[in-house]
């Protein structure tokens, strides 16, 4: 694997994530190359890493774009030199034999673009995590959720999850991709900067009847909101923004009535965090709607080229129904609990 597998981590001022899990990593990566791209970090980060590990490589990338031009532009620099690249964040901590059941999923079948490890939470161990869990899905209005999650409601790994599964997206906390299908469809959009590249990264290549899988053999463990944490307002903004982007690029009917719909939901979102007196988030779902409006020119340039560049679009993973009916309405909690009828 040494010659064909690339481990990349981007980091971003996260010496102190870098000092705590990458002698881990290490220690459990024998047969892969890891390379770490920094996006212009400020906290010695560069020099640590050169002081330290002398055999890691390390991409300086010329600017900060974000976690999707972060990785684009590190990964044209190895491009041709590796058959799998590995995304994974700063801060995550990786268990023995993590990599091998990844890569060998990949070996043995071809059609696969991309796989993702079970992800379970950092500070409480015996729990999922937000970011992936057990594989992520997406229901009718294209709001995300995995194996193990569903919103805010994380689920204790019980081992109910375990089976090697096809999925709509896989997270970018922690994911193998070939690299011959990352540079096919251009890698991650640069617009998104940050949040839900990944599941517009597998809507594309899914759009070309690639697919994606959990293999739960392989665990890894997340702190999740490293860079920016779950209650930040400015994650609030990115998340909004770009699932509307997602969206626009890449819904297959009638465009305007699924925008409007999802507009109307984004408005009761706002009035919980209104009535919450969350009036920061308020104003971040504001703000994520008129940089939406602002982007369409070039969101519906981008939806022309994926039309022209669509196959046979695998729609696994897709739930037909409502997620919000499901868990609000009929207080679903838990994967398991939703009706796999409505499953593709």
């Amino acid at each position: 694997m040494s010659s064909k597998t690339a481990v990349v981590i981007l980091n971003w001022n996260g010496k102190n994530f870098l000092e705590k899990f990458l002698p881990t990593l290490i220690q459990n990566t024998s047969n892969a190359n890891i390379i770490v791209a920094d996006n212009q970090s400020t906290d010695n980060s560069v020099s640590y890493l050169k002081n330290n590990f002398s055999e890691i490589q390390i991409i300086i990338n010329e600017e900060n774009g974000g976690f999707a031009k972060g990785y684009n532009d590190a990964l044209s620099k190895v491009e041709g030199q590796y058959e799998y690249y590995v995304l994974i964040n700063s801060d995550i901590e990786v268990t023995s034999n993590w990599l091998e059941p990844l890569v060998n999923l990949l070996d043995k079948n071809p059609e696969i673009a991309g796989v993702q490890p079970k992800v379970r939470s950092f500070h409480k161990k015996e729990f999922f995590e937000h970011a992936g869990a057990s594989g992520g899905f997406m229901d009718t209005n294209y709001y995300p959720f995995c194996r193990g999650r569903i919103f805010d409601d994380v689920e204790k790994d019980l081992g109910q999850y375990d089976n090697q599964k096809e999925v709509f997206w896989t997270t970018g906390a922690c994911m193998i991709v070939r690299s011959k299908i990352y540079h096919e469809i251009g890698g991650l959009d640069e617009d998104f900067f940050a949040h839900m590249e990944e599941i517009d990264f597998c809507w594309r290549a899914k759009k070309r009847g690639y697919s994606f899988f959990v293999e739960p053999k392989s665990i890894v463990y997340h702190v999740g909101g490293g860079t920016l944490n779950y209650e930040n307002p400015r994650k609030t903004y990115l998340n909004f923004r770009n699932s509307l982007f997602t969206i626009h690029k890449n819904h297959e009917g009638f465009l305007l009535r699924k925008i409007f719909w999802r507009m109307i939901l984004d408005g009761v979102a706002g009035l919980k965090f209104l009535t919450s007196l969350k009036f920061k988030h308020f104003n971040a779902i504001l703000k994520a709607h008129f940089a939406y409006y602002k982007q369409i020119r070039s969101l519906n340039g981008k939806r022309k080229a994926i039309k022209k560049e669509r196959k046979s679009f695998n729609s696994t993973g897709l739930y037909k129904a409502s997620i919000l009916w499901a868990y609000f309405f009929k207080g679903i909690k838990s994967f398991q609990g939703l009706n796999k009828r409505f499953f593709d």
